[in-house]
């Protein structure tokens, strides 16, 4: 077995923990319908995509055979099915109506009023104890029974392989032995960070907006030399920008349009090789200044009574398997997120 490290400490005032791909985390509703928000935050530009997801039902499997019918049905063996674009409504409720028929069901998906909030997906998660569920089609994990006055512990466990990387992370919350393992999802990530979070710190979570106003930019790659000297940008000196040149402190207006002028001058010629940052003094950079200085990748940010840690995963993007051990009281003993295998 490899090495175990301390990442961090998080916190929890509402004994529900979300554990989702912190790239994203400028999407999340809150107590809001998904739909409400600019799908233009998610980089979609595309009319017909905005239009299904500004469009998108949410459904709840109901009838007598509700159970079976949603736990059998494998576009999505669960109650709740959330997102489903504006444009296949109508085919969604044809499948799992012929799903039923198939099976001799009494049951059918009723749409929500209103798109279900990112909040409340989590906290039935977490109390249902379900397998997860939806964030802008990126899967995210819930859980319930966090101590609500006291920190817990995330440690990682090193690859046996040869990238070193992490094989698993370990939410650690009681020391009582484990009776019971069950699958409680899979964790999606598209921008190679986890974020374990209080579920009701998420709603106060600035993401992109600067909490003073100001912003960074910088760029790094075989053309940053090049572009440092024609726009009089100068080298980063913060631990983990080694490298790097840009701008720090700026008016956000300003670092905006600086960002966007050597994004231009990249873009003029395809030889011009190097990666751009813009970065708003929001909670999103202050812990990712930590993660990037940090030799285990990682950071926590406070946000009232609520500690989040945010933790690369070693490996980049992919869809990572959780899994929750209770004891036999059925209390959460451990979280556990598997990473080395996918």
């Amino acid at each position: 077995m490899g090495e175990i490290v301390f990442l961090g400490g998080v916190s929890c005032p509402s004994g529900e923990l979300v554990i989702v791909d912190g790239g994203i985390l400028g999407m999340w509703s809150g107590p809001r319908p998904p739909n409400e928000l600019d799908p233009r935050g998610l980089g979609i530009d595309d009319p017909q995509l905005r239009a299904d997801i500004s469009g998108a039902v949410d459904y709840v499997v109901v009838g007598p055979d509700a159970v079976p019918a949603a736990a059998s049905f494998p576009r999505r063996p669960t109650r709740y099915h959330y997102d489903i674009p504006a444009s296949r409504t109508t085919e969604w409720e044809a499948l799992f109506a012929q799903h039923c028929h198939a099976h001799g069901w009494n049951a059918s998906v009723q749409p929500e009023a209103a798109q279900v909030p990112h909040r409340e997906r989590a906290h039935r998660c977490a109390v249902e104890r379900l397998a997860g569920f939806q964030v802008f089609g990126l899967p995210a994990v819930a859980v319930d029974g966090l101590p609500t006055t006291a920190s817990v512990r995330v440690e990682a466990r090193r690859s046996d392989g040869p990238w070193h990387g992490w094989s698993e992370m370990i939410l650690r919350v009681r020391d009582t032995p484990v009776a019971t393992t069950a699958d409680v999802g899979s964790v999606g990530v598209d921008a190679a960070r986890l974020a374990f979070a209080d579920a009701d710190a998420l709603t106060r979570w600035r993401h992109d907006e600067p909490l003073d106003g100001l912003a960074d930019v910088a760029f790094w790659g075989a053309a940053a030399g090049a572009a440092a000297a024609e726009f009089s940008a100068h080298p980063l000196a913060a631990a983990g920008d080694e490298g790097s040149y840009g701008w720090t402190n700026l008016p956000v207006r300003s670092a905006l349009r600086r960002a966007m002028t050597i994004e231009a001058w990249k873009n003029a010629e395809p030889s011009r090789r190097m990666a751009l940052d813009f970065r708003p003094h929001s909670h999103h950079w202050q812990v990712m200044q930590q993660v990037r200085a940090s030799d285990n990748e990682t950071g926590t940010i406070t946000i009232d009574d609520a500690q989040i840690l945010f933790a690369m995963t070693s490996w980049g993007d992919g869809v990572f398997p959780a899994y929750a051990d209770r004891d036999a009281a059925g209390d959460l003993v451990s979280l556990r997120i598997t990473l080395a295998e996918h």
